[in-house]
């Protein structure tokens, strides 16, 4: 089987979130699926499938280290970049459509970048008092810097809480443990002027207890993106940034058009392989 290690949001060369596509993995099941991401220990592995239904391009698999997800954002770019490279031709030559486990997800295709339609939520709304208290902790910083917070969970599970600015969520520092799994979302907004409105940090458990910060999300860009917009806070089109943290320069393009958020971003494979096993 061909594999191809794409990096997904980057403004340069190896600036943005890896994510490794295995072709035709149609005879693969999913226990070894999840071995071979375990092995590789990026943050996803996708795996390229025969679509099932009938208005699909293609369908993926989605594993992280420790579970299969519905759905995931720059797997979803990632692997629709290498599909597409790999010689893979959309019914639709402008729109791409991935089956995955949350169902249909539209891509399109628009000024040599690709960008996914964000999945509805399957949650929403306030985030409890003792759950913030929780991430709270997990922040180490105390209740009352979070200005606002909401679930904006569109598969992975995600909690967004908003502090004053993006100085703000830079200068956190997250615990490395946590007893209970949590998948966080911080927006800090940077002044005007700056190429971006916002810098976004994912907090993450690992399978193991650990907390992870990911270089760049696109299912948590999505979902926050579906706030901020509903709540006023940000007009489309506009920039986020993630990843500073860790060295990268993720760069996220949110626009909407006629109700629907599309997130997008540069899309580019760094390198290419077989498997053999």
């Amino acid at each position: 089987m061909d594999f191809s290690l794409v990096d997904v949001f980057g403004v340069a060369d190896f600036s943005g979130n890896p994510v490794a596509v295995v072709h035709d993995a149609a005879g693969l099941d999913a226990v070894q699926m999840q071995r071979i991401t375990r092995w590789l220990n990026l943050s996803e592995t996708t795996f390229l499938l025969p679509p099932a239904h009938p208005e699909a391009d293609y369908r993926v698999r989605i594993f992280t280290l420790d579970r299969e997800m519905p759905f995931a954002g720059h797997p979803t770019l990632g692997t629709a970049h290498a599909w597409l490279e790999a010689g893979g031709t959309p019914r639709d030559l402008d729109r791409i459509v991935q089956e995955c486990g949350a169902g249909l997800v539209p891509i399109r295709r628009a000024g040599g970048r690709l960008a996914f339609a964000a999945p509805p939520l399957i949650r929403s709304g306030p985030v409890d008092e003792g759950k913030l208290a929780q991430i709270a902790g997990v922040l180490g910083i105390a209740r009352n810097r979070i200005v606002d917070a909401a679930w904006a969970d569109n598969g992975p599970g995600w909690a967004a809480v908003l502090v004053g600015s993006a100085e703000e969520a830079l200068s956190l520092e997250p615990a490395r443990h946590h007893p209970s799994r949590m998948e966080i979302g911080v927006i800090g907004p940077y002044p005007p002027g700056h190429d971006a409105a916002y810098e976004v940090r994912a907090i993450f458990s690992d399978p193991f207890g650990g907390l992870l910060e990911d270089p760049v999300t696109g299912s948590l860009n999505a979902s926050v993106a579906q706030w901020m917009l509903e709540s006023g806070r940000v007009a489309a089109p506009y920039v986020a940034a993630q990843g500073t943290r860790l060295g990268r320069t993720g760069r996220v393009a949110v626009e909407q058009a006629d109700g629907q958020v599309w997130i997008g971003g540069a899309t580019k494979t760094l390198f290419r392989g077989s498997a053999t096993f």
